[in-house]
Protein backbone atom coordinates (compact mmCIF):
# COMPACT_ATOMS: atom_id res chain seq x y z
CA UNK A 1 0.00 0.00 0.00
CA UNK A 2 1.55 3.13 -0.91
CA UNK A 3 2.43 6.00 1.43
CA UNK A 4 -0.31 8.68 1.99
CA UNK A 5 -3.11 5.86 0.66
CA UNK A 6 -6.72 6.52 2.39
CA UNK A 7 -8.05 3.32 3.40
CA UNK A 8 -10.92 1.62 5.41
CA UNK A 9 -10.22 -1.26 7.45
CA UNK A 10 -12.99 -4.14 8.65
CA UNK A 11 -13.17 -4.40 11.87
CA UNK A 12 -12.13 -5.96 14.96
CA UNK A 13 -8.39 -4.14 14.40
CA UNK A 14 -6.89 -7.35 15.02
CA UNK A 15 -7.64 -10.17 17.44
CA UNK A 16 -5.46 -9.04 20.03
CA UNK A 17 -4.04 -5.73 21.51
CA UNK A 18 -0.80 -6.66 19.98
CA UNK A 19 -2.37 -6.86 16.71
CA UNK A 20 -4.41 -3.62 17.37
CA UNK A 21 -1.26 -1.28 18.24
CA UNK A 22 0.80 -2.91 15.27
CA UNK A 23 -1.60 -2.27 12.76
CA UNK A 24 -1.59 1.50 14.47
CA UNK A 25 1.64 1.81 14.09
CA UNK A 26 1.66 0.97 10.23
CA UNK A 27 -0.33 3.26 9.82
CA UNK A 28 1.51 5.90 11.35
CA UNK A 29 4.30 5.21 9.62
CA UNK A 30 3.29 4.92 6.26
CA UNK A 31 0.77 8.49 6.66
CA UNK A 32 -2.12 6.27 5.70
CA UNK A 33 -5.59 8.21 5.94
CA UNK A 34 -6.93 5.09 7.93
CA UNK A 35 -9.86 4.61 9.68
CA UNK A 36 -11.65 1.42 10.58
CA UNK A 37 -15.25 0.21 10.33
CA UNK A 38 -17.07 0.46 12.88
CA UNK A 39 -20.11 0.99 10.59
CA UNK A 40 -23.03 0.93 13.68
CA UNK A 41 -21.80 4.57 14.54
CA UNK A 42 -23.69 5.26 11.16
CA UNK A 43 -26.81 3.85 11.25
CA UNK A 44 -29.82 6.15 10.40
CA UNK A 45 -31.27 5.07 13.99
CA UNK A 46 -27.98 6.04 15.66
CA UNK A 47 -27.34 9.20 13.49
CA UNK A 48 -30.89 10.34 14.80
CA UNK A 49 -30.48 9.64 18.90
CA UNK A 50 -27.19 11.34 18.24
CA UNK A 51 -28.50 14.40 16.66
CA UNK A 52 -31.14 14.49 19.22
CA UNK A 53 -28.56 14.15 22.09
CA UNK A 54 -26.52 16.77 20.43
CA UNK A 55 -29.18 19.31 20.52
CA UNK A 56 -29.62 18.17 24.64
CA UNK A 57 -33.13 17.37 23.54
CA UNK A 58 -33.05 14.95 26.07
CA UNK A 59 -30.59 16.50 28.66
CA UNK A 60 -27.57 14.80 29.94
CA UNK A 61 -27.15 11.58 29.17
CA UNK A 62 -26.90 9.08 32.62
CA UNK A 63 -27.65 5.89 31.65
CA UNK A 64 -27.23 3.95 28.22
CA UNK A 65 -27.44 0.28 27.74
CA UNK A 66 -27.70 -2.49 24.98
CA UNK A 67 -29.53 -4.96 25.27
CA UNK A 68 -29.70 -8.16 22.58
CA UNK A 69 -31.80 -11.46 22.90
CA UNK A 70 -31.87 -13.18 20.15
CA UNK A 71 -30.54 -16.38 17.91
CA UNK A 72 -27.54 -16.14 15.81
CA UNK A 73 -26.71 -19.04 13.12
CA UNK A 74 -23.07 -19.19 13.71
CA UNK A 75 -22.76 -21.84 11.24
CA UNK A 76 -22.63 -19.09 8.85
CA UNK A 77 -19.30 -17.91 9.95
CA UNK A 78 -17.28 -21.13 9.66
CA UNK A 79 -13.89 -18.96 10.31
CA UNK A 80 -14.99 -18.20 14.00
CA UNK A 81 -14.67 -22.22 14.53
CA UNK A 82 -11.56 -22.76 17.10
CA UNK A 83 -10.55 -19.10 17.51
CA UNK A 84 -10.28 -18.25 20.98
CA UNK A 85 -11.88 -14.82 21.09
CA UNK A 86 -15.54 -14.47 19.33
CA UNK A 87 -18.55 -12.25 20.84
CA UNK A 88 -16.95 -9.56 22.42
CA UNK A 89 -14.14 -9.18 19.31
CA UNK A 90 -16.74 -9.89 16.67
CA UNK A 91 -19.79 -8.42 17.88
CA UNK A 92 -20.08 -6.54 21.42
CA UNK A 93 -17.51 -4.67 19.43
CA UNK A 94 -19.32 -2.49 18.10
CA UNK A 95 -21.42 -1.78 21.09
CA UNK A 96 -18.13 -0.88 23.03
CA UNK A 97 -17.06 2.00 20.15
CA UNK A 98 -20.18 2.68 19.99
CA UNK A 99 -21.11 3.85 23.77
CA UNK A 100 -17.32 5.60 23.81
CA UNK A 101 -18.75 7.57 20.60
CA UNK A 102 -20.94 8.81 23.17
CA UNK A 103 -19.66 9.01 26.64
CA UNK A 104 -15.79 9.01 25.96
CA UNK A 105 -13.17 5.86 27.02
CA UNK A 106 -14.28 4.53 29.92
CA UNK A 107 -12.36 4.12 33.37
CA UNK A 108 -12.60 1.03 33.98
CA UNK A 109 -14.57 -2.65 32.81
CA UNK A 110 -16.22 -4.98 34.51
CA UNK A 111 -16.93 -8.11 31.88
CA UNK A 112 -18.11 -12.42 31.51
CA UNK A 113 -18.53 -13.74 28.11
CA UNK A 114 -19.81 -17.27 28.02
CA UNK A 115 -20.08 -20.21 26.08
CA UNK A 116 -22.66 -22.16 25.22
CA UNK A 117 -22.68 -26.35 25.65
CA UNK A 118 -24.72 -26.63 22.75
CA UNK A 119 -22.22 -25.32 20.55
CA UNK A 120 -18.55 -26.27 21.75
CA UNK A 121 -16.53 -24.87 18.92
CA UNK A 122 -17.28 -21.47 19.65
CA UNK A 123 -15.32 -19.83 21.97
CA UNK A 124 -18.80 -17.40 23.42
CA UNK A 125 -21.98 -16.25 22.35
CA UNK A 126 -22.97 -14.49 25.54
CA UNK A 127 -21.60 -11.74 27.14
CA UNK A 128 -22.56 -9.01 30.20
CA UNK A 129 -20.28 -6.08 29.83
CA UNK A 130 -20.48 -2.80 32.76
CA UNK A 131 -18.48 -0.15 31.66
CA UNK A 132 -17.34 3.10 34.76
CA UNK A 133 -18.07 6.58 34.10
CA UNK A 134 -17.79 7.59 37.70
CA UNK A 135 -20.96 7.48 40.21
CA UNK A 136 -23.67 8.86 38.16
CA UNK A 137 -23.64 7.52 35.07
CA UNK A 138 -24.41 3.54 34.06
CA UNK A 139 -23.41 1.88 30.56
CA UNK A 140 -24.28 -1.91 30.24
CA UNK A 141 -24.04 -4.56 27.57
CA UNK A 142 -25.86 -7.37 27.97
CA UNK A 143 -25.99 -10.06 24.77
CA UNK A 144 -27.32 -13.59 24.52
CA UNK A 145 -26.81 -14.99 21.36
CA UNK A 146 -28.38 -18.52 22.05
CA UNK A 147 -31.68 -17.75 22.30
CA UNK A 148 -33.39 -20.22 20.08
CA UNK A 149 -37.57 -20.33 21.57
CA UNK A 150 -39.17 -18.23 18.43
CA UNK A 151 -39.48 -13.90 17.61
CA UNK A 152 -41.45 -13.31 20.05
CA UNK A 153 -38.96 -12.62 23.29
CA UNK A 154 -36.44 -11.83 21.20
CA UNK A 155 -35.03 -8.10 21.75
CA UNK A 156 -32.49 -5.96 20.35
CA UNK A 157 -32.48 -2.64 21.70
CA UNK A 158 -30.16 0.79 22.54
CA UNK A 159 -31.51 2.77 25.09
CA UNK A 160 -30.60 6.68 26.29
CA UNK A 161 -31.93 8.00 29.43
CA UNK A 162 -31.06 11.44 30.13
CA UNK A 163 -32.22 14.27 32.64
CA UNK A 164 -34.85 15.85 30.19
CA UNK A 165 -35.87 12.80 28.16
CA UNK A 166 -34.89 9.20 26.75
CA UNK A 167 -34.03 7.85 23.34
CA UNK A 168 -35.07 3.75 22.43
CA UNK A 169 -34.13 2.13 19.10
CA UNK A 170 -34.45 -1.47 17.88
CA UNK A 171 -31.87 -2.89 15.78
CA UNK A 172 -34.14 -4.82 13.79
CA UNK A 173 -31.50 -6.95 11.56
CA UNK A 174 -30.59 -8.79 14.61
CA UNK A 175 -34.15 -10.39 15.23
CA UNK A 176 -34.99 -13.17 13.33
CA UNK A 177 -31.74 -13.40 11.42
CA UNK A 178 -30.90 -13.18 8.77
CA UNK A 179 -34.52 -11.49 7.92
CA UNK A 180 -34.64 -9.29 9.94
CA UNK A 181 -37.21 -6.99 11.50
CA UNK A 182 -38.16 -3.12 10.68
CA UNK A 183 -35.93 -0.82 12.92
CA UNK A 184 -37.88 1.18 15.30
CA UNK A 185 -37.20 4.65 16.84
CA UNK A 186 -38.84 7.20 19.29
CA UNK A 187 -38.40 9.21 21.81
CA UNK A 188 -39.93 11.18 24.96
CA UNK A 189 -39.07 14.38 26.18
CA UNK A 190 -40.05 15.24 30.00
CA UNK A 191 -40.99 18.16 31.33
CA UNK A 192 -42.07 18.63 35.06
CA UNK A 193 -46.10 17.88 35.65
CA UNK A 194 -46.80 16.77 32.19
CA UNK A 195 -47.00 12.80 31.29
CA UNK A 196 -44.34 10.98 29.94
CA UNK A 197 -45.05 10.68 26.06
CA UNK A 198 -43.33 9.01 23.79
CA UNK A 199 -42.79 10.19 19.84
CA UNK A 200 -42.34 7.64 17.50
CA UNK A 201 -40.01 8.73 14.29
CA UNK A 202 -39.84 6.71 10.67
CA UNK A 203 -36.60 6.66 9.48
CA UNK A 204 -35.27 5.48 6.59
CA UNK A 205 -32.80 2.69 6.20
CA UNK A 206 -31.54 0.34 8.60
CA UNK A 207 -27.66 -0.56 10.04
CA UNK A 208 -26.97 -2.81 7.03
CA UNK A 209 -26.36 -1.25 4.31
CA UNK A 210 -26.56 2.01 5.36
CA UNK A 211 -24.29 1.80 8.51
CA UNK A 212 -21.88 0.86 5.77
CA UNK A 213 -22.35 3.60 3.16
CA UNK A 214 -21.54 5.93 5.96
CA UNK A 215 -18.51 4.59 7.42
CA UNK A 216 -16.89 5.02 4.07
CA UNK A 217 -18.93 8.21 3.06
CA UNK A 218 -17.28 9.95 6.29
CA UNK A 219 -13.67 8.47 5.29
CA UNK A 220 -14.05 10.29 1.53
CA UNK A 221 -15.19 13.45 3.23
CA UNK A 222 -11.93 13.22 5.79
CA UNK A 223 -9.93 12.89 3.13
CA UNK A 224 -11.23 14.91 0.31
CA UNK A 225 -10.88 17.82 3.25
CA UNK A 226 -14.63 18.78 2.86
CA UNK A 227 -14.87 17.42 6.99
CA UNK A 228 -12.31 17.97 9.36
CA UNK A 229 -13.48 14.93 11.45
CA UNK A 230 -12.69 11.23 11.04
CA UNK A 231 -14.36 9.81 14.21
CA UNK A 232 -13.61 5.93 13.08
CA UNK A 233 -9.73 7.03 12.96
CA UNK A 234 -7.39 4.19 13.27
CA UNK A 235 -6.19 5.87 16.48
CA UNK A 236 -9.93 6.32 18.00
CA UNK A 237 -10.19 2.81 16.85
CA UNK A 238 -7.39 1.65 18.80
CA UNK A 239 -8.77 2.82 22.19
CA UNK A 240 -12.14 0.95 21.45
CA UNK A 241 -10.03 -2.67 21.44
CA UNK A 242 -7.79 -1.08 24.39
CA UNK A 243 -11.70 -1.44 26.01
CA UNK A 244 -11.77 -4.75 24.30
CA UNK A 245 -9.21 -6.46 25.35
CA UNK A 246 -9.84 -4.54 29.05
CA UNK A 247 -13.26 -7.11 29.00
CA UNK A 248 -11.31 -9.83 28.22
CA UNK A 249 -8.88 -9.86 31.27
CA UNK A 250 -11.78 -9.32 33.33
CA UNK A 251 -13.84 -11.90 32.80
CA UNK A 252 -11.01 -14.48 33.04
CA UNK A 253 -10.42 -12.94 35.51
CA UNK A 254 -13.08 -14.41 37.33
CA UNK A 255 -14.56 -11.08 39.02
CA UNK A 256 -14.04 -10.86 43.12
CA UNK A 257 -14.40 -13.77 45.11
CA UNK A 258 -17.19 -13.39 47.60
CA UNK A 259 -16.49 -14.62 51.50
CA UNK A 260 -18.42 -16.70 53.66
CA UNK A 261 -17.11 -16.50 56.44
Amino acid sequence: MPHGATVLLQKPMGETMEQATAIRDICRRRHLTAAVNFQLRYAPNILAARSLIEQRVIGEIYDLEVHVNVYTPWHLWTFLDGIPRVEILYHSVHYLDLIRSFLGDPGSVWAHTAKQSKRPHIASTRTSIILRYGDSVRATIGVNHDHEFGLRHQQSYIKWEGSGGAIRTTLGLLMDYPMGVPDEFEYCVREEGTPATWVNVPLKGTWFPDGFSGSMAALMCYASGASTTLPHSVEDAWRTMAVVEAAYQSSASEGTKVSYD
